[in-house]
């Protein structure tokens, strides 16, 4: 009797794990962002043992190839110490359009870039380098996708790690703009990627699933669950889900009308609506200024406030724990490889106890 129980114990674990239970529990890639300000370093301190990597927003590139950044030492020694990985940004400076046309068209100054970056990669013991290339046009779509090939090979050769930030694309279901901006940030912003080589190309992506709305358009979310979802599906489509870190937004935004100086003429000065970033406990503060009162969008996911500021409204728009818990979900149950959360110093403090 006592063999026959211990068969069947057996049997019923051989089952479990072969349905994945009883597995080591895979852990979630958790990539955060971190400028370079106090804040950043001291939130980073923290909470380092819930990072497995650091992305710090280090450096710039211009059209000739030439690098030049630097990320905080105290950032990589303690990085080093507690074996969380550190993956600078290299941005086109300033998402300078026309600097990222003429860089992508001379392969003299990208072969610069990729150069310097191992050398700095080396030099620092950096695990890798995120490309954060934006205000792509849709017709550098293929130098993009070229030049991303060669760094790769290049990278790959000394053990390094390529990732992306990519700007969420636009989705069949969104197609065609129905208004000019939007067709203006289909060409500039989200065509210039080509998801199903870049698929294959990069170790990984971090979908930028945020920037939904922002200064330069009416008040909402930096990204509704829905928008985000979509997104996700279609970016699933063409890209494995073990190399998509879903991105999400620490940071909240407040807009409100402003009377400063023109972009196309500095002299002169114009009344506008704009918004601002504002860190969590700076959200908390508006709240508590004007006597509002924060409402939650089952639907989108996300807390909002609409007050009066002598006679005019003002939208402030809460990226918080609960927030950041409804995109949370979206790693396990599509089985993502993790988050990238943009940035460190602006979170809700709350956010650390979901990822413990």
């Amino acid at each position: 009797m006592k063999r026959l129980v211990t068969a069947i114990a057996l049997a019923l674990t051989a089952c479990l794990i072969g349905q994945g239970y009883g597995q080591p529990t895979k852990r979630i890639e958790r990539l955060f962002y971190c400028g370079n300000s106090e804040s950043a370093f001291r939130s980073f301190k923290k909470h380092i043992d819930e990072i497995t990597i650091v992305a710090p927003i280090a450096y710039n590139v211009d059209s000739k190839g030439a690098v030049w950044g630097t990320v905080d030492p105290r950032v990589i020694r303690l990085a080093h110490e507690h074996d969380v990985e550190v993956m600078p940004l290299i941005h086109n400076r300033a998402f300078n359009q026309k600097l990222l046309h003429r860089l992508l068209k001379d392969p003299v100054a990208v072969d610069r870039m990729l150069r310097t970056l191992i050398h700095i990669c080396a030099q620092n013991k950096f695990a890798g380098i995120q490309f954060d290339f934006e205000d792509l046009n849709i017709d550098d779509r293929d130098p993009f996708t070229n030049m991303c090939r060669k760094a790769a090979e290049e990278f790959h050769k000394h053990g390094l790690i390529l990732s992306l930030a990519l700007v969420r694309p636009v989705t069949p279901e969104e197609s065609p703009n129905t208004t000019t901006y939007l067709a203006w940030l289909y060409e500039n912003w989200r065509a210039g990627y080509d998801l199903e080589r870049l698929g294959k190309i990069m170790d990984f992506m971090s979908l930028m699933a945020y920037a939904q709305h922002t200064g330069r358009t009416t008040p909402g979310p930096g990204g509704t669950l829905p928008w985000v979802l979509a997104g996700l599906r279609y970016v699933l489509k063409y890209v494995p889900s073990d190399k998509i870190s879903i991105g999400i937004p620490l940071s909240s935004k407040l807009w409100y009308t402003s009377f400063d100086a023109s972009p196309s003429d500095p002299s002169t000065k114009f009344a506008h609506s704009t918004a601002k970033t504002l860190d969590y406990n700076e959200a908390q503060g508006m709240l508590e200024q004007f006597k509002a009162k924060a409402h939650w969008d089952a639907k989108d996911k996300v807390n909002y406030a609409v007050f009066d500021n002598d006679g005019l409204f003002e939208y402030l728009f809460i990226s918080d724990a609960r927030s950041f818990e409804a995109k949370l979900e979206l790693v396990k149950k599509y089985n993502l490889r993790g988050f990238s959360a943009f940035i460190l110093g602006y979170e809700d403090p709350q956010i650390w106890k979901l990822i413990k």
